[in-house]
């Protein structure tokens, strides 16, 4: 499979508040791949560097094979961005955005776009104004869909959709995967990382931590300890020998012992906060 993506010690700063340092990744063709981290992680950051609307200090960027600098234009031509945040002009109609979207383009998406309006129940008579968050949402997958790009590049995609409007959303984007295209999806939303993501990158604080397929991520020896010693609850998570573990517990007086399997939120904080076993 041909990289899609390749970002190289890419390095940000915003003078001297953070911006991201070091990043390196490589997306693959038709991957769908889960870019993860807490709000300020530099999740962001890293997506405008890469299509070219943030100039960043060092490193360098290639998407569909060509620098993110200076093929800037070509790339986006090829490109479906949605951002976490879009804005549209308040008194246009749904329908005169979506047109507006696709002539900007000098692509005739109407197909395309009438398609995803039905399968989203978008209603395109509405003005902007008198949109829900949510549907603004869906305006701006329309808008990030119609022409079938090679790549989608999600920032927070589902925030404002109702669940099945999320799984919706989800089917569209295997759906042209399928097809061909790949997607980067920028996400904290911990369960669609799990259930529709190839591969991910963890970020904290402007670094990226660890990159690996998701079911490596989510599968590792810590454990979720919990117990009462003496009348005290205790909780923690645990990353060593078990047996270590049970051989120092058996020589405290303990009420009650569990050890579980951490869930997917729980596995994710422990490499959001840098915890140590």
């Amino acid at each position: 499979m041909k990289d899609i993506i390749k970002i190289e010690k890419l390095t940000k700063t915003y003078g001297r508040k953070r911006g991201v340092t070091d990043v390196s990744f490589t997306v693959k063709e038709g991957e769908i791949y889960g870019f993860i981290g807490p709000n300020g992680a530099g999740k962001s950051t890293t997506i405008r560097s890469m299509l070219g609307f943030l100039s960043f200090n060092s490193g360098s960027i290639t998407v569909l094979g060509k620098d993110s600098v200076k093929d800037h234009t070509q790339i986006l031509k090829k490109i479906g961005y949605m951002p976490s945040e879009a804005l549209f002009y308040p008194s246009m109609r749904v329908s005169e955005v979506i047109k507006l979207s696709a002539d900007v383009r000098g692509t005739d998406c109407r197909k395309e776009a009438e398609m995803l309006c039905e399968r989203l129940k978008l209603d395109t008579g509405k003005r902007i104004k008198e949109l829900s968050l949510g549907n603004r949402k869906k305006v701006s997958i329309v808008c990030a869909m119609q022409h079938k790009p090679e790549l989608f590049v999600f920032d927070e995609p589902s925030s404002g959709l109702d669940p099945l409007m999320q799984n919706t959303f989800f089917t569209l984007i295997k759906e042209y995967v399928a097809q061909g295209a790949t997607c980067f999806l920028s996400t904290h939303v911990l369960s669609e990382v799990s259930r529709y993501c190839d591969r991910a990158a963890v970020m904290r604080e402007g670094r990226m931590i660890k990159e690996d397929k998701v079911t490596n991520l989510t599968e590792s020896s810590i454990k979720n300890i919990k117990l009462t010693i003496d009348g005290e609850h205790k909780e923690y998570m645990y990353n060593g020998d078990i047996n270590e573990l049970i051989k120092e517990l058996s020589q405290k007086k303990i009420q009650n012992l569990f050890i579980e399997e951490p869930s997917l939120e729980d596995m994710f904080m422990h490499f959001y906060e840098g915890k140590e076993a």
